[in-house]
């Protein structure tokens, strides 16, 4: 089994969201389509940014970096051209 970490964005909110799945297509599908959880505010969300990984673990820990200070600087920096998003 294969597993993702992924980035999302909501380009009506300029907000990322970050997380990890094994199925990225049914997860994305959840995000965009669920009546509850943070996501469901800020819909719809596109996909801008998926690494893959041979364990959860692995996953886990990538999700966890991109979800810290540094972490956040990295994408932020990377998608501010691509997606006019404004750092604060």
């Amino acid at each position: 089994m294969e597993f993702v970490t992924y980035i999302l964005y909501s380009f009506g909110s300029q907000r990322f969201y970050v997380g990890y799945s094994s199925d990225l297509v049914q997860r994305i599908h959840s995000h965009n389509n669920a009546n509850k959880g943070f996501t469901v505010r800020f819909r719809p969300w596109k996909v801008v940014y998926v690494e893959f990984f041979s364990t959860k673990e692995e996953a886990i820990m990538r999700e966890n970096y991109f979800k810290s200070g540094k972490g956040r600087d990295w994408f932020r920096s990377h998608f501010e051209e691509q997606l006019g998003f404004i750092s604060a």
